[in-house]
């Protein structure tokens, strides 16, 4: 394993929707992009998908894609992360993949549609990170489902590990508040780490390990400059690595 490069897992969050835009929050509602949402897409795939480049496609070994049909008129094709993985890999033979609900985002329950202020009024101090959603998904609930997607991911990496497969590379499309979620997870933290991070529409982050070994998973600290090419702001976030404290 140690010439071999290290596994990684990327965690894409859709492009810009109009609910995303306001500040909404969309668990059950699918909306579809935005003409800028499109765009962000459209901008950043050239610069990050291809053969040599961060996401090759020859070394993805499966995509995980939230299947978030959440309007009865709104076609998979058009479902915001769904439409994503699609102009992503625009141009290229589209890598394998599955839609899964275990990707779906938060559910939000009786707050669906709401933006920060209107919660807020409903419920003066609510934190989805300590309180959950009435009427959606608990803080347990949602720790549970995305813990079972890092199991899969890491099931995939132990293979390439081991040598049974050759490609090395994981990737997660889905929404802001599951892939911040995830983010906490991959580190061993507690979902609170979520207050901490930011991820953007369009926005990519990079996670694997440190040493070459699965028990260490890390946050890539790599920086890719996208902002200075590209009219519509920074699409790969990045961050510094996290470790617990000993």
């Amino acid at each position: 394993m140690e010439n071999r490069p290290m596994p990684r897992l990327f965690v894409v969050r859709h492009g810009e929707t109009e609910w995303s835009q306001q500040g909404c929050v969309t668990g059950r509602t699918d909306i579809p992009l935005t003409e800028h949402g499109v765009e962000q897409i459209r901008q950043c795939a050239p610069l990050l998908v291809g053969e040599g480049k961060v996401i090759d496609p020859k070394n993805l070994c499966t995509v995980f894609v939230s299947p978030r049909r959440r309007h009865d008129n709104l076609s998979f094709h058009h479902a915001s992360s769904h439409k994503t993985f699609h102009l992503l890999f625009e141009g290229h033979e589209l890598p394998h993949h599955v839609l899964t609900e275990s990707c779906r985002e938060w559910d939000y329950g009786d707050y669906e549609g709401l933006n920060p202020k209107e919660i807020q009024a409903i419920r003066p101090g609510w934190l989805i990170w300590r309180d959950g959603c009435p009427g959606g998904e608990s803080i347990e609930q949602m720790q549970a489902r995305v813990d079972s997607v890092i199991e899969q991911v890491r099931e995939h990496h132990r293979q390439y590990f081991e040598g049974t497969v050759n490609t090395r590379d994981v990737m997660v499309v889905a929404h802001g508040h599951f892939n911040r979620c995830l983010i906490a997870r991959w580190l061993k933290f507690d979902l609170f780490l979520g207050t901490r991070l930011n991820v953007q529409t369009g926005g990519v982050a990079v996670l694997s390990y440190n040493h070459n070994n699965l028990e260490e998973p890390a946050l890539n600290a790599s920086v890719i400059h996208l902002n200075s090419m590209l009219s519509f702001g920074p699409c790969l976030t990045t961050c510094v690595q996290i470790e617990p404290a000993r």
